[in-house]
């Protein structure tokens, strides 16, 4: 069976991009973003840490934000990165499913585990800490 062919006029079809395409994550650099990150809702699981909060209404971003750490208890700068990319990847299948728009996530990368542990096991544990951080707290 052959792929459909696209359009002539150099328009893409409407199901030939990926879902994580339409929701643009946009990422945090600013330490001022990771430190109030720090001070709101956290979840650890096996493979990672991550910490969450909701923006005021007076701050201007939009959408869904998300930073990414490792200390260096996780290892030399290959091992950090290592885990940083896995869990870029992570952030980008799960968060536009499974974040809120207007919260800001911070992913924490742990010692031996976030570059170890099965990718789908990684994804279950965003998954599972997105739902804890999200219930209402009463």
């Amino acid at each position: 069976m052959t792929p459909p062919e696209a359009p002539m006029d150099g328009t893409a079809n409407p199901g030939d991009t990926p879902p994580a395409v339409s929701v643009c994550l946009q990422v945090l650099k600013n330490r001022s973003d990771f430190l109030r990150a720090s001070k709101a809702r956290r979840q650890g699981t096996k493979g990672m840490m991550v910490q969450a909060r909701k923006r005021r209404a007076d701050e201007p971003a939009r959408g869904i934000r998300v930073g990414f750490t490792c200390s260096k208890k996780v290892g030399n700068a290959v091992a950090r990165n290592r885990a940083k990319r896995r869990l870029r990847e992570v952030a980008r299948m799960v968060l536009p499913e499974q974040g809120r728009d207007g919260w800001d996530y911070v992913l924490i990368g742990r010692a031996e585990m976030t570059a170890q542990r099965p990718f789908a096991d990684l994804q279950g544990d965003l998954i599972y800490a997105l739902k804890k951080l999200h219930q209402d707290r009463t």
